[in-house]
């Protein structure tokens, strides 16, 4: 898989915050975020005033941004047809939503700046049952899987402050071979399977989050 282009300037469209509640009989979920007017703080374990539902699989440092490019929107429509869920940034629980690019673009350890704080990539995302739940149809998780647009995590390294309209700017791409998607590929979509060594090398990767590198071991093995 080629790398992305290396020059990356985004203008962030929104960020979103949330927290847990009910999205199904029995079922809460912190994905339904809305946009913040104005500057916010951006700590180590995310956006102010951001929280989940589950935190022994979501949260922390690894997992303190997720980032859901908008251009994926377009082939969801094409895909679903015009769900409400897909009218605004926010279907997929995003805390940054972005346009211009797609997970492709990506590769896991790319730092940014964004407002005053930097961010760096640190895992694609685990999808979950739960999307079935929030888009109410039961094809959605196997959809994304199939298709690999899951978004992406990003860690903290400097805290800071920004507001929807910043620019979300690379500056440092580590590791060009490793674009989001083949990561994704390997650990959740079942690559490992084609390609035993490439996941060997990303098990001993120390930017990838370690709940990512312990699956990444167990996988080489």
């Amino acid at each position: 898989m080629p790398a992305p282009a290396l020059m990356l300037d985004l203008i962030v469209d929104a960020l979103l915050t949330g927290g847990p509640r009910p999205i199904a009989d029995g079922v809460m979920s912190a994905m339904g975020k809305a946009p913040i007017d104005g500057p916010i703080a951006i700590g180590w374990t995310g956006l102010e005033g951001d929280h989940v539902a589950d935190p022994i699989h979501h949260g922390g440092h690894d997992k303190a941004i997720h980032l859901y490019p908008n251009d994926h929107y377009g082939w969801w429509r094409g895909r679903i047809g015009d769900h409400a869920m897909l009218e605004h940034p926010g279907a997929f629980g995003e805390n940054i939503a972005v346009r211009g690019v797609v997970d492709g673009d990506f590769c896991l350890g790319d730092r940014f700046t964004l407002g005053s704080a930097i961010l760096e990539i640190s895992h694609g995302r685990q999808p979950c049952s739960k999307l079935n739940h929030r888009f109410g149809r039961p094809d959605i998780l196997a959809t994304v899987v199939k298709s690999g647009r899951a978004g992406f995590y990003l860690r903290v390294i400097r805290t800071g402050e920004a507001s929807a309209g910043d620019r979300m700017t690379l500056a440092e791409r580590p590791h060009p071979d490793w674009p989001v998607p083949r990561v994704f590929d390997l650990l959740v979509a079942g690559g490992h399977k084609r390609d035993p060594h490439g996941v060997a090398v990303l098990a001993a990767l120390p930017v990838l989050a370690e709940a990512w590198a312990s699956r990444a071991r167990e996988l080489a093995r």
